[in-house]
């Protein structure tokens, strides 16, 4: 009999707690249909590697860091709301910042390869390039890779 007790009461706070909210009860449930989002900016969080190699997967990182852009800019990139003004100035497309005319580098070849993954304005995000050497990653008219 004391099994059946426990059972009816279980069964009952079950019950209330189930269908108290549907029926407009004295047990109120936030209504979701109705709830603020957490967010009103598409999420911008990203890693970014650099490492010495031919590709991201003959490479050792040497580097990384993460870059958030939304809602406010941060992360351990050294220069974050630069780099984050700079990626929302070309859409988010890495691969528009070119080199600056100012700056000259020599042929030598010591391939470096810049990755980034993650999500840029709640798109995913993967993009990977290879340098011919530093200088050359370095001559770039952006800060996003400058770290």
């Amino acid at each position: 009999m004391r099994n059946t007790a426990r059972w009816a009461a279980t069964l009952g706070l079950t019950a209330a707690a189930v269908c108290g909210p549907l029926t407009g009860g004295a047990v109120a449930a936030p209504d979701a249909a109705h709830a603020a989002p957490s967010s009103l900016y598409a999420p911008s969080a990203l890693v970014l590697t650099i490492g010495h190699g031919d590709n991201a997967a003959a490479a050792t990182p040497e580097r990384a860091v993460t870059l958030n852009c939304a809602p406010s800019a941060s992360g351990t990139h050294p220069a974050a709301v630069q780099a984050c003004a700079e990626l929302r100035g070309v859409g988010g497309d890495f691969g528009a910042f070119k080199a600056r005319d100012d700056v000259w580098c020599t042929k030598l070849y010591d391939p470096v390869v810049v990755t980034v993954q993650g999500v840029w304005q709640g798109k995913r995000v993967s993009y990977e390039q290879t340098f011919g050497n530093s200088c050359v990653k370095d001559a770039l008219n952006s800060s996003v890779f400058a770290f």
